[in-house]
This record gives structure tokens, sequence and C-alpha cells, in this order.
């Protein structure tokens, strides 16, 4: 059993099935930091699971969490890995012996571990307390980004309610969910003096409440940076995919004055990924919420600023500056832009799905909404790999996962990996020529109308959640009539603009456009919104990064 907890001191957790050993190393952390943090051991994953789960119902602190790898029933990487889901801020630390090193390098990329001790750590002095000190500084560093007390109160079957949620969690803001139907969340309405027509309801850390916040007040309520902190730089990022995280980190880290502005949340739709198995350096796989959440963090110790729910609505030339203007009138200027605006996922045009959407009808949030699915038929729409991570993902608590794909295999779309991923999977079914025909609900989905393509014959099924990924259509149609786009509104850049490589007739300037360089000079172009570009993650953080040696180009010539 783990010892009992009371409300108080941030807690350090220990769990080992070696009794003498649990009482050692939490005899050894109690005589160190005893008098700052809270010293809890348990004796099972099982049990330390259930602990955590209590600690974070009382809305309690976890900074580090220690764990044997060799325990029965669920070893110390398989308890790391379920804890992320509790505690994903809190530090994780694996003990184990000299044998087993091996598997402890595994998990630094299976569960983002942060280090692993040798047994025996003695002297503590030396081998244990110097490891501790680092990571809960670093825990103390980034802590107002861990306390758990932003409470959103909103109705299950509402699309705003939907929308917070899925902001909130993927820019690594945590919250709790309250629903307008439930004894607490009426006592937080009335506490706010709000009624449940004007959901959903956020209360920040400090008690300010917002009812039906806009994506920028809600940036702003919860501690997100929404204004640049100065008004000329010299690199402006437009999106926080992987291509726009790659730049702010190499245009930060080679002293370029840099600023990333994102609509949304940093990560693109990579960052609503559930898992990342081809990305190198990876061999386990990463979730796209981990690798934007590391990308985030090196672009910020860099120096990158990071703006968030910041909606661009124009690009402006003045002389040497370009300046980027915000749809609230506020603008930012700088030498050089560049554009990696990414990709969204095309809606479904089916009758009864725009009505439905945010209520049983989401594109690209199988993340946030996945706890909902639980034990219910779900439907997945898209034959790419983001579909079938989703699909993969979704398959571990629904009852079954249809995936509809409207050609005739996933070989043209798909990942070889992740097809076999999905045929291994006894509740995922892959139903081919087929698509959505309709949707049918009153205040939520209750049902699907899915057609074969090539027979007609139409088939009516019962279901309350439908995902949708497909299609990559450009978020460029601010650009119109600033800088050149093909057929489709991608971005055209350095040889695609020209015909037989000569630059276009507007070209101002006596060199050729360079690579990833747009019809405008000094506005460059990475990632998805590039015609003709792979659609990969680790391609589009290369371009970023092949970019900010372009800008620098740029500017030495300027």
């Amino acid at each position: 059993m783990a010892q009992p907890t009371g409300p108080g001191r941030t807690v350090i957790l220990t769990v080992d099935d070696d009794p003498g050993v649990s009482r050692s190393i939490a005899r050894d952390l109690r005589r160190r930091y005893g008098d700052t943090y809270r010293v809890v051991r348990a004796e099972s994953g099982e049990t330390a699971l259930d602990t955590l789960r209590e600690l974070k119902l009382r809305g309690d602190q976890v900074a580090v969490v220690l764990a044997d790898y060799r325990m029965p029933r669920m070893n110390g990487i398989e308890f790391l890995e379920q804890a992320i889901d509790v505690y994903p801020g809190a530090r994780r630390v694996l003990l184990t012996a000299y044998a087993d090193t091996n598997a402890a390098i595994d998990a630094i990329n299976l569960v983002d571990l942060d280090h692993y001790l040798l047994k025996p750590w003695d002297p503590p002095e030396e081998k244990l307390y110097p490891v501790l000190d680092d990571l809960l500084a670093a825990w103390r560093a980034r802590r107002h980004r861990t306390v758990a007390t932003t409470k959103v109160v909103g109705h299950r079957w509402s699309a705003r309610s939907s929308d917070v949620r899925e902001f909130l969690a993927r820019n690594q803001v945590p919250y709790r969910w309250y629903s307008c139907d439930e004894p607490e969340g009426r006592r937080l309405l009335d506490a706010a003096g709000q009624d449940a027509e004007r959901l959903p309801l956020v209360i920040a850390p400090d008690g300010t409440a917002r009812a039906q916040p806009g994506d920028p007040e809600l940036a702003s309520l919860v501690g997100l940076a929404t204004a640049p902190a100065e008004e000329f730089y010299d690199l402006v990022v437009i999106g926080g995919g992987p291509a726009g995280l790659g730049a702010a980190v190499y245009g930060a880290s080679e002293g370029l004055r840099t600023v990333l502005v994102e609509r949304s949340a940093t990560g693109g739709q990579a960052g609503q990924s559930s898992r990342i198995e081809n990305y190198l350096g990876f061999p386990d796989g990463v979730s796209g919420g981990q690798l934007t959440e590391r990308a985030r963090r090196q672009a910020a110790k860099f120096g990158a600023e990071i703006l968030s729910a910041c909606e661009v609505s124009g690009l402006e030339v003045n002389g040497a500056s370009r300046t980027v203007r915000f749809s609230d009138g506020s603008a930012v200027c700088a030498h050089s832009v560049l554009l990696a605006t990414g990709v969204s996922y095309r809606r479904l045009t089916a009758p009864g799905l725009d009505d439905l959407t945010g209520r049983g009808v989401f594109y690209g949030s199988a993340l946030t909404e996945a706890p909902s699915c639980q034990g219910h038929d779900v439907y997945v729409v898209g034959g790419a790999n983001s579909a079938g991570q989703a699909a993969m993902y979704l398959s571990r608590g629904a009852k079954s996962v249809t995936l509809v794909v409207r050609g005739p295999s996933l070989e043209a779309s798909m990942s070889h990996y992740l097809i076999q991923q999905i045929e291994d999977t006894p509740n995922i079914d892959v139903r081919t020529g087929t698509v959505v025909e309709a949707a049918h609900g009153s205040d939520h989905l209750e049902q699907l109308t899915l057609r074969d393509v090539e027979s007609g014959h139409t088939e009516l099924v019962g279901t309350q959640w439908l995902f949708a990924f497909i299609g990559a259509a450009p978020r460029t149609d601010w650009l119109d009539g600033t800088v050149a786009r093909d057929e489709r509104g991608f971005i055209l850049a350095g040889p695609d603009l020209g015909v037989d490589g000569r630059p276009p007739n507007d070209w101002e300037l006596d060199r050729p456009p360079y690579h990833l360089e747009t019809s405008v000079p000094g506005v460059f172009v990475a990632g998805d919104a590039r015609a003709e570009s792979a659609k990969r993650v680790a391609s589009a953080v290369g371009e970023g990064a092949m970019a900010v040696m372009l800008v620098h180009r740029y500017l030495e010539q300027s």
C-alpha cells in the first residue's frame, strides 16, 4: 500500500516492489528533501498509479516520480508510460541494475525519461542528490505550466466547449472539466454568477472567470503570450507546426531576433498525432504532443518569442521591412518572414455534418475526445497516416473503430508499418470504397449513412463519434494578391516561380529567388504550405532549418 497522503507539500513519489529498497530510497529522500517535499512510496505500479490519480483529484502537485525497472505485473517503464498521462509535467527517473541499462536507454524515447539511476546509489550525496536537485530545479522552472487549477464548465455536446478543451490541451495547459449537469459544475456556475446559457465557463488559476471566451481572451486568461514584446524583429515565423518550430529553434539559436506566431497551438497537424513512429531518432515512436512540447521548449530556451491565438490577416512590403498584420488590427514588422502555416483537414460536405461539428463530429481531435469514446463504436474517415494513427489510438478503449476510406486500399497513402498495425488490431475494421453520405442527430451525432462508392448501396449505422482526417487545405487565402500560389492555394517558391529556371517577370532583384523564397524577396515558405512539399514531419523540420540559412543569406545581401 502507498503511504497515506494529506494536503500540503509537493510530492516526490517512489515505487519499488522490494520493501527494503522502497524504505531505503524513501529514507534517503526524506533526509534531503523532507522539509520541502512530501515523499510518498508505493510497492507496486498499480498502487502507485492509484496514488497518482488520487493526488490529481485533490489538486496536489507531483514533481518527480522514481520507479524501479524490475517489478512484477507492471515494470517501471510500463508504469512511467501511464504516469505521463496523469502527471505529464513530473520528472521521470528509472531505477535499474547495471544489467538493465539498455532498457533504461530505450526508455528515454519511450517515456521521455529524464534520468536513470543505477542501484545501489550509495553514497546518495554523490549519486542521488545531485540528480534530484537538477530535476527539481527544472520542474520548479516551469511550475506555472503544471498547476492543474484551470477549470472548464461546459456541456458534453457543445461545440465551443470542445474547442476550448482542445485549445487548452494542445497548448499544454492543464485543466479540469466539469459538466454543467453535475453538482460541482453547477456550484462553479453559481460561484461565478453565470448560468448554463453562457457556456463554456473558464476559471483561471487566480479565480478569474470568463464565459464563452474567444481564443485570444482564453490564451491571455491562462497566461499564454498573445502580443509581441517588440515592434521589429529579424524574423517572423507564421505557423507553429514542425517547420515553424524548426525555424524558430535555428533562428533564435543563431542570434536572430525571432518571434513565432500561431493561430491556435504549436504543433500543427503533427501535434495532434497520437504516435509518430517513423521520425528519425525515436525508434519506439513519440506522440505529436511530446515532440511539439520539446521543440517549443527548445525554441524558448534559445530566446524565441512564441505567441498564441494570433490570427494573421495580411502581409505588406514596406521598403526593406515586411509587415505582418493581425486580425485584431495590430501588426509586427521584420526584415524577413517565414510562411509555415501548414494545412488544415478538409471539411466533409455530407448533409448534417456541419450542424454536428463539435457535437460528435470532429476534425483532428482524437486525443482530446478519446477518453469519452471508451466502450463506444467509433468511425474515422481518411486513408493517410493521420487517420491510421487516430484509429490505432482510439482502438485502445473503443468497442470498435471503423476506418472509412474512399479509395480502394490503404497502400496508396498510408505507411506500410501503420497498415500492418491496423491489420493486427482486432477491433479495427477497414471499409474501403466507402464515403459518409449523411449524418443524423438532434443535439449530437447519433447515426451515419455510409455509401458504397461502386454499388451505390447505403447503410445506416449507429455511432456518437466521427473523426475526419481527410485532405490538405492550405491556410493561405489571406495571402491572395501578395505572394504567388498554385491553383490549389499552395505557395510557390524558388525554381517553381519561373519558367525553365528563369525568375518570374515581376521579380525585382538581379539574383534569382532562393530555393524556399517566395515571389516576395525576404519572404520564405517551409513545410506543408509549400507547393510540392513532401508532407512529412522530418522534411518540414528540415525546410524550417534550411529557411533560416537562406534568411541569413538574404540579410547579408540586403
